[in-house]
């Protein structure tokens, strides 16, 4: 009677465990068409006004991925969340909670942000560009970088301690979060591209809980009653 249920409970993780691959993998686009499509500096032009117009439909493809890496990522806080299972420490697995939260709200509103931006900037729209894009892209970049980073540093150290204390995940692999964490909180703002260590890292992660919940799943299957 109970076997059904268990094993239920076991695809779950395995299934939805490729959630935080396909979250890595659509955080890393949005970074890289970003960062290619809004150049840095002060005097950037607006796409809209740019005859460069890869580089607007970079801007407008990175926008339109980030409610997908959101999602996939609210989907990899819950994998990760079941695989640590009850020796989670709950002061660390709340912070955990907390600033993955905070990280897909501030990723949202720097999207948000862009989005008006470039709806406010077009020229079809008769709206002078220059100064509304300065503030514009000065915002969401923040909104991107200093603060969502570093939403994304506090929660890659909090699993990190998790895993350092409970054995959940690599010795290495957790050590490895650390580094990950102070990039983010000290580096991401003075080197460019330094954010997409936060998707190599979390990539590293999924793929690591997805192969331990295949190698744990015969084991456990066969000591339900």
């Amino acid at each position: 009677m109970q076997t059904r249920p268990v094993q239920q409970g076991l695809q779950t993780p395995r299934a939805a465990g490729l959630a935080g691959v396909v979250f890595a993998f659509l955080l890393a686009a949005v970074i890289v068409l970003i960062r290619l499509g809004v150049p840095e500096g002060s005097h950037a032009p607006a796409p809209e006004t740019s005859a460069d117009s890869v580089r607007h439909g970079a801007v407008r493809a990175a926008l339109a991925l980030v409610p997908f890496a959101g999602i996939f990522f609210l989907w990899f806080v819950g994998v990760v969340r079941t695989h640590v299972g009850a020796a989670e420490d709950k002061f660390l697995a709340t912070v955990f909670l907390g600033s993955g939260l905070i990280f897909v709200a501030t990723l949202f509103e720097a999207a948000a942000t862009a989005t008006a931006v470039l709806d406010t900037t077009s020229p079809s729209r008769g709206a002078p560009g220059g100064p509304t894009w300065d503030f514009g892209r000065h915002f969401a970049h923040t909104l991107l970088i200093e603060y969502a980073m570093r939403m994304a540093a506090v929660c890659t150290s909090s699993l990190s301690a998790i895993a350092y204390r409970v054995g959940v995940l690599p010795r290495w692999l957790a050590l490895l979060g650390f580094l990950t964490a102070l990039t983010l909180l000290f580096v991401s703002t003075a080197v460019p591209w330094s954010e997409l260590i936060f998707p190599a890292w979390s990539l590293l992660v999924s793929v690591h809980i997805f192969m331990a919940s295949g190698r744990t799943r015969p084991g456990v299957a066969a000591a339900a009653p």
